[in-house]
This record gives structure tokens, sequence and C-alpha cells, in this order.
């Protein structure tokens, strides 16, 4: 097995008995990318120079006893749309394609105070608006398993990446399952923590309300690892959550038995591929034998999470980007302007896509004169009763399993020209958004060579728990 494809724990207890160097793991995960990158497309800027110059430092760390963390010298990269400080982030978009922060994401400072070795920033759909990173101005992600098929949106570059071995773990969004269904199409692990565990200071804003940070992997002990260094209060970022970060690794061997599991009945309706239902109930079968109680729960509003979150997370895109407008910073028209209107109305037309656009035009709509009560403030009202439904259904269970996606990974194209259908594809994973409540996709098994993937949702920072569910069935399937 090729270096860049171990787990960052593996390589981690590698390094710390120096079988290893960070240099190695390096210049393997980029030998990597000269391989698959041209076919794959995960990245949008690859950071080899600076990447090799931190793994020295990182080995230099090593030889003396001084590792700064797990993460010391493994090799990582960011969804483009963190900002890096004196490297592009362009958010898979023509309007930031030159843009260059004059400062990290608090994320991103946390990793690389950890000692990782950042490799490169990562495709996405545009401004994070897709679910399957076919919207991005720099082309689309290709799926490892299967490069006619996408990856998964809207983090599938960094998903893509983990899954190649062209990154050991990565960092993403998710605003209504964008690290989720990539880590499902990807047949990884990625996990969505609740809405304010880490801090949104830095991360480029989609919905604000519904954006978080998260974090991909090769194995739920990846995930435990990078989610532990990212977690914490940030007085940068108003939402940023007052509590304290948990030991995630300690949490993972604390076993399964006498866990009450929740299957939400509205998850298993018509709709869902029967290969992926099958491929579930045989994951619960397993955790069953493993000491858990399965209980059948009701979230009734389910039916209409999409509705609600395509009404809140483009009314709050709508006022997000109202910001590039040509005049402060990103792209601006090179044509002959006769003034400031025209200006601004060329630059949004030529430097912003289809989606992004669409998506603008849906939420300027519904929150016009005449039209905010009617469908803004309605969202936020069911938002509210989707909330309680999971309130309530947390009373009697210590966490839930779904899918994560209705459909298998599908091919490039296919779903592109049918907005409404894409759409659906965010079914099973955008409540958990509206409700701010945590979340992880884990594989379960293939259908025809391609993964299914297992949604594990939590109370709200109780992200321990999906953690411990998530890394038990990982085990029992590996035993």
């Amino acid at each position: 097995m090729e270096l860049c494809d171990r787990t960052a724990s593996e390589l981690a207890r590698l390094l710390q008995k120096r079988e290893v160097s960070s240099r190695e793991i390096t210049e393997s995960v980029f030998r990597r990318m000269d391989e698959r990158e041209e076919k794959i497309n995960a990245y949008i800027t690859r950071t080899r120079e600076l990447a090799l110059k931190l793994a020295d430092q990182a080995d230099r760390r090593y030889r003396h006893n001084e590792s700064l963390s797990p993460l010391d010298g493994i090799p990582v990269a960011f969804k483009d749309i963190l900002c890096t400080k004196g490297i592009r982030t362009t958010c898979g978009s023509l309007m930031l394609r030159d843009y260059i922060p004059p400062y990290d994401a608090t994320a991103v400072e946390k990793v690389l105070k950890a000692g990782a070795v950042l490799v490169g920033k990562t495709n996405m759909d545009e401004f994070a608006m897709g679910s399957s990173t076919e919207n991005s101005a720099f082309g689309p992600t290709r799926n490892p398993l299967d490069p006619e098929r996408v990856a998964g949106g809207s983090s599938g570059g960094s998903a893509a990446a983990v899954a190649a071995g062209e990154a050991i773990v990565a960092l993403g969004s998710d605003t209504g399952g964008s690290i989720r269904l990539p880590a499902a199409f990807c047949g990884i692990a990625g996990i969505k923590p609740t809405y304010g565990r880490i801090s949104r200071y830095g991360l480029v804003s989609y919905a604000s309300s519904l954006d978080q940070v998260g974090v991909l992997g090769k194995s739920v002990e990846d995930c435990a690892l990078m989610l532990g260094i990212v977690s914490g209060h940030d007085k940068k970022d108003a939402t940023s959550a007052h509590t304290k970060t948990p030991d995630f690794l300690r949490s993972l061997n604390k076993g399964l038995k006498g866990l009450r599991i929740g299957l939400p009945k509205e998850y298993f309706v018509e709709g869902l591929d029967p290969g992926i239902k099958e491929r579930i109930m045989a994951a619960v079968s397993l955790l069953e034998d493993n000491g858990v109680h399965i209980v059948e729960i009701s979230l009734p509003h389910t039916p209409y999470a999409v509705a609600t979150y395509y009404l809140i997370a483009t009314a709050e895109a709508s006022s997000n980007l109202a910001r590039y407008d040509g005049v402060k910073f990103g792209f601006r028209t090179r044509e002959n302007v006769t003034d400031s209107i025209m200006m601004y109305e060329l630059t949004r037309s030529r430097g912003l896509g289809k989606e992004v656009k669409r998506r603008i035009m849906l939420g300027t709509y519904v929150l016009s004169a005449g039209y905010y009560d009617a469908y803004y403030l309605k969202a936020q009202q069911v938002r509210a009763l989707i909330k309680a439904d999971f309130d309530k259904a947390f009373e009697e269970v210590d966490c839930m399993v779904t899918p994560v996606s209705p459909c298998l990974p599908f091919r490039i194209g296919e779903k592109i020209t049918e907005p409404l259908q894409m759409y659906l594809v965010d079914i099973y994973t955008a409540s958990l958004n509206l409700s701010g409540l945590p979340g992880m996709s884990i594989n379960c098994g293939t259908i025809k060579g391609l993964p299914a993937g297992m949604q594990i949702i939590g109370k709200a920072f109780d992200e321990e728990t999906v953690l411990r569910v998530a890394y038990g069935y990982e085990k029992s399937i590996y035993r």
C-alpha cells in the first residue's frame, strides 16, 4: 500500500516511530496527483513548493521530539471556499479567480498550527451551490471510483482528493449536504458538526445560518482527529458556540451496547434506491448484533425540508452575494461600460455561473415586497417545525440512522440540466442544516461497484455519539 493510501491515524503512528518522514508522505501524495489529477480534477490550486517546505519543518520537529499534534506532518487539503492567506481562494468562480485573501480562516489557522502540510485548495460547485461539483468554473470533479460519474457536491474536490490518495484528510463545508453527499459518493467518511462547533470565520458565505465547516477522511478515526483540532469557540465568529471541545478520539471506544438508534420512517419511502436501502438495513442488523436497540421514529415534516431549504438558502445567498459587484475586489468586466449599473450587470453576468444566478434570482424573489411573508417567513416557520420533530424524536433515541442520498453516484451531465432533480438529491441531508444538528456519512457497502452512504444523526453538540456509532460499525465490518 502506498503511503498516500493510508489513513492519517496510521501515518501519525509511523511518524511518531520515525518509520516514515513527512516529506516521504507528501511526495507520495504529489506522485498520486501527477498520476490521477488530470482525470479527476480535484484541485483548483496545488501548493507543492509550500507543502514540501512544511513537510521538512515537520520532520525537524519529529527529530527533536517536538511534534505539535497527531496531525503534524500529515498532508491536508482545504476546500477552496476557506480563506488562505497568500494563496488564492476562488470559491470555484470566475468572480474570484484571482482573489488572494490577506488572512486565514480560523479552521485553516488551527490546522496549520497543528503542523499539517497544505497540499492544495480543492474544487467545488461555484460558491458551494450544487450537489455534484459540476458547477465549478474550473471544470467538474470526477469520481475516483468511476470517472464517468460525479463526486458529489459541493465539496466534491475534497472528497475525491481523499478517496484518490491526493490528500490524507481534508476540510470542506456543508450547507445542505455538501460534505456528507460527496463522502457517500466517494466511499469515504465525512462529518458535518453541530452549527457553532467550528468557527465560520474565513468561510466565504453562501447561506450564513446553514453554512458549516466539516471534515472528510479515509476513516472515522481520521475525522475524529481532525474535528478535535478545528473545533472550539472563536471570538471572531458571533455564531461560534461557547462549548468545551470533547476528546473525540476517546469517545470512539465506548462501544455500542445499550444505545438506542432511531430509524425515521419518512426516510425509507418510495424514491430511495432499493439497493441503498438494503445496504443500510444490513448495517442496522450489524449494529443490532453489537447491542444496539433499534426504534422506529417519525419526523413528519421531512417532506417539506427541500423546499424550505431552497427558500432560506437562496434568500441568504441573494444577500451574501450582493458584495460581488466588480467594485471592491474580484472580477470586473473588461467591456466598455457607460455607467455603474451597466458595469454591475455585465460583471455579474460574466463572472457568475448559471446555477449561482438562478439561486440569486430565486432568493431575491422570495425576499421581495409582497412575497416575503408567503415564502421566506413561511419557510422559517417550517424550519422551526423540522427542528421540533428532531427534538421530540431525540427524547426516545440517542441518534438516528438514515440514507445520505436517494441515489448512487450519477453520471456526469445526467442531472445538470434538470435543477429540480438535482435539488432532490439533498432530500436526506438538508434537514440537518435547517436544524443545526451533527451528521456523518460512512460507507456501508457497494452496489455494482458504486458506494452507498449511511448517515448517522446526533443530538446538538453530541458528535461523540455520532462518531462512536460510526466507529463501532466501521470496526465491526473490518473485524
